[in-house]
């Protein structure tokens, strides 16, 4: 069963991707990305993207470029 659909993470889902997005690490390394995906119920695959996107969203909100460089937040 594909926990997957057309209009993307349920509510509960990006309330869990977004708690640990903001509170627990926005670059997570990919045992920890695989554990927010088991949390969230979501493929890792798609956990991944979703970070890619809110950590671009979260460097043009700080005024930094959308590509991180070689120092990390």
């Amino acid at each position: 069963m594909s926990t997957e659909n057309a209009t993307g993470p349920t509510k509960e889902q990006l309330e869990i991707l977004e708690y640990n997005f903001s509170r627990v690490d926005k670059h997570p390394d990919p045992t920890t990305l695989c554990l927010f995906a088991a949390e969230a119920g979501l493929s890792e695959e798609e956990t991944q993207k979703w970070f890619k996107k809110r950590l671009a969203e979260w460097r043009r909100s700080e005024g930094l470029p959308s590509e991180s460089g070689s120092v990390r937040d």
